[in-house]
Formats: C-alpha cells, sequence, structure tokens
C-alpha cells in the first residue's frame, strides 16, 4: 500500500502490514526497507489528521514548564505581575493578557499556540502606538458588544488588548492608529477617537451577518432618490420603511448606540466593494432628527463618495462643520424641504401651516417643526410636534440590552 488512507479500513490494512515489515527488518536501501519509511509517513499523517493531540492548557503548560525549571510562583512575577496575580492566573480566575502571553513565551519558550489555545497562530506585536487602556472597554461590556467575554469590568480592562484586537479585526491593522480618525469627523467636534474606533468597528461587525438583497448603483442616490425616501417619514413607522427602501438600494441602514465620548449622531461609510453604510446612533430620539441625519448621511454618499479621497464621515451635528458637511447640511435641508415652499411659511410659522405644509410634502410634521426650531434656535416651540422619543421604540433589538 502506498496511497493516502481514507478509511478506517485501509487504515488497519495499513497497520498490520507495517506491523509485518517491521517484523522482516529490511535491511537500508531494499525495496523493503522504502516501503517501510513510505507506509510509516502515510500512516503517520493519517493519525495526525484523525487523532490530533489537544493542546495542553495555558495553566497547565505554565506549570509543567515551572516543574521542568525548577521555578517558583516568586519566579513568574516578572512575566505575569504581582504575586496576586501569579495567583489568580494559576488558579484560572484570571485570563492572561497579551502582554503575559508575550513574556511567558518569550522567557520560558511556551509556544503561542498553547497560549493562544489557536494552532497555526502567532503572537501580535506589540503597537507602541495604541494605548489599550484609553478605549472605553468597561462601557461596550455593559452594551454587550463582547458578548463571548463572561469576566468582570475589572478583568476586561486588564485584558483589553487582548479583547480588542479581535472586536478591532474588521478595520485592519493598518487602520488602528487614532490620528486617522481625528481627520474624519465635524470640525470642532470633541469626539473620542478611541471610542469612535470601537464605535466603528460595531458597525463593520454587524454588517458582516447581514446581507443586502440588492448591489448598490453607483451615483443612484440624487435629490430625487432622497426626497423617494422622505416621503416614508408620513407613516408612523416610517424610520423602519426608510431601512427596508435603503436595504433594498443596496445601502445599509443600521442603528447603533453611540458611545457616550463620541457626541456621535451618525456615519456615513464606504466599503472597498462600494457599498455605502449608513449608522445612525438616534442619540437625539426625535422624528425630525432621525430624518435630518438620515439625509445628511445620504447626502455624503451623493456628494462626497464619487472619488477616491472620502470613504467616512463621522457626524456631530451639534457642532458647525467643514464645506463638505455644510454641503451634505444643504442638500438635506432642500431635499427635506423645497426652498420654495419653505419661503411661504418662513416668516410666520404657525401650528396650522406646519400640518398644511406636512400635508402637502408628504412628510411628518416633525419634519417642519423641527426646520423652524432650528432657523429660529430656538429648542422650545413646537416642542409636541418633533416626535420626542417615538423613534428608538421602533427599534427596541438595539436598545434592550
Amino acid at each position: 500500500m502506498s496511497k493516502i488512507i481514507k478509511s478506517e479500513i485501509e487504515y488497519k490494512e495499513a497497520l498490520s502490514k507495517l506491523e509485518r515489515l517491521i517484523e522482516l527488518d529490511p535491511p537500508v536501501s531494499s525495496p523493503e526497507a522504502d516501503q517501510l519509511e513510505l507506509l510509516s509517513l502515510i500512516v503517520s499523517n493519517y493519525e495526525k489528521e484523525k487523532f490530533p493531540i489537544e493542546l495542553p492548557t495555558p495553566i497547565e503548560a505554565i506549570k509543567f514548564r515551572m516543574e521542568q525549571q525548577g521555578l517558583s510562583r516568586k519566579d513568574i512575577e516578572p512575566y505575569i505581575g504581582s504575586r496576586s496575580k501569579v495567583s489568580e492566573v494559576l488558579n484560572g480566575k484570571r485570563p492572561l493578557s497579551l502582554n503575559m502571553i508575550r513574556a511567558l513565551s518569550e522567557n520560558l519558550g511556551i509556544p503561542a499556540k498553547v497560549l493562544l489555545q489557536e494552532t497555526n497562530t502567532t503572537i501580535p506585536q506589540e503597537d507602541n502606538i495604541i494605548n489599550w487602556r484609553k478605549f472605553p472597554i468597561r462601557e461596550i461590556v455593559k452594551l454587550n458588544w463582547l458578548p463571548n467575554f463572561k469576566g468582570t469590568l475589572k478583568e476586561a480592562v486588564g485584558n483589553a488588548e487582548k479583547l480588542l484586537r479581535d472586536f478591532l479585526r474588521p478595520l485592519g491593522l493598518n487602520k488602528l492608529s487614532p490620528a486617522l480618525y481625528r481627520k474624519k469627523v465635524h470640525r470642532n467636534s470633541k469626539m473620542n477617537p478611541y471610542a469612535l474606533m470601537l464605535w466603528r468597528a460595531r458597525v463593520l461587525n454587524l454588517i458582516q451577518n447581514l446581507t443586502l438583497p440588492a448591489t448598490y448603483k453607483p451615483r443612484s442616490v440624487t435629490m430625487s432618490f432622497i426626497r423617494e425616501v422622505i416621503k416614508l417619514s408620513h407613516s408612523d413607522e416610517g424610520p423602519k420603511l426608510a431601512k427596508e427602501f435603503l436595504n433594498k438600494s443596496g445601502i445599509y441602514l443600521i442603528i447603533v448606540p453611540h458611545l457616550k465620548s463620541t457626541l456621535l449622531d451618525g456615519a456615513a461609510m464606504l466599503l472597498p466593494d462600494g457599498t455605502p453604510i449608513i449608522a445612525l446612533t438616534l442619540r437625539h430620539d426625535r422624528i425630525d432628527h432621525f430624518w435630518f441625519c438620515l439625509c445628511h448621511e445620504l447626502a455624503h454618499i451623493s456628494l462626497h463618495f464619487n472619488n477616491d479621497e472620502n470613504d467616512c464621515f463621522f457626524d456631530d451635528l451639534d457642532v458647525e462643520g467643514d464645506s463638505l458637511e455644510k454641503e451634505a447640511d444643504r442638500l438635506a435641508r432642500d431635499s427635506l424641504i423645497p426652498p420654495e415652499e419653505w419661503q411661504k411659511i418662513a416668516n410666520n410659522p404657525t401650528k396650522n401651516s406646519i400640518f398644511y405644509l406636512a400635508n402637502k410634502l408628504r412628510i411628518h410634521p416633525a419634519i417642519v417643526a423641527g426646520r423652524i426650531r432650528y432657523e429660529k434656535q430656538n429648542w422650545c416651540i413646537f416642542s409636541p410636534i418633533v416626535g420626542y422619543r417615538k423613534v428608538k421604540k421602533l427599534f427596541p433589538e438595539e436598545f434592550n440590552q
């Protein structure tokens, strides 16, 4: 037998033949010796595939190496930390951080695949640019963005790098510099770049499990297209209908709660294959704010995703933006309410004129009321009309953590 073993029967036949050849003890370089060598290799490969040896646990490997080298718990404190940390690790009460793994592998020679419990893997090199403790890991644990992590908040902080490297993988290691995100946000916004990275990674992690029913057609988002979306606002379930409409147009629309230090209302992003993503936070849970924010992100897709310079915008709509943001504001504003119609009520807006114009345009009256409040910079007027707390309840799965 000199072929690959494909079944248990063939394996037993090969073992029987191998035993006979071993008993013969053939001379070196004889045909039988060559056959013995080949058959041994074939059997060995089959056994490795069918009966793999399980990796020892990291704790077993550490204890074995300590016994082998005659090391005490104090001897491994430089690699793990304090005496209490060594005790917690060896008792299975504290997971190994990447810094611990690096030190144990380098100084005790324990293979990376054992410490990481993954075959064919290497330990990530230490990144001096990223300060892992600056990430708001406590917040994302509370939001259940790390569902596979079952430890305490303290353990999450201590194991931040290991947990977050996997979470941030969709961004690519070449995009982990926080400085990158300072260039993509609203001017004057005080967004925390570390929180922003986590939020964007959350968006990309979520869409990996989603499938769009259609392929996006470049340059299909025009003012006419945006106005078709806005007409859905006439329904009480308009935001949900907008999500369905955009998905069927090859555009992701997802709701991802904001992280507190991002001050984020929404974002427009472009995947490498050209598929647009709109992600909204509903930070201000009002109907008028939902529709303006959605139209602002659609305006970015329409105006600013037609070249290689821009692939993402992160928007805090409470602050003044740069020229691109002002362009998006203008297109959103004019799409929601055509300028010629706005002029008819701009000077003397009343509750009756709000509902009259909304009915005429077939849009939600909150949109008209919100425009008036913005233009007058008076956030107290027409409060009952703008739809407070009417949007989040349409997306309970995103907010019932």
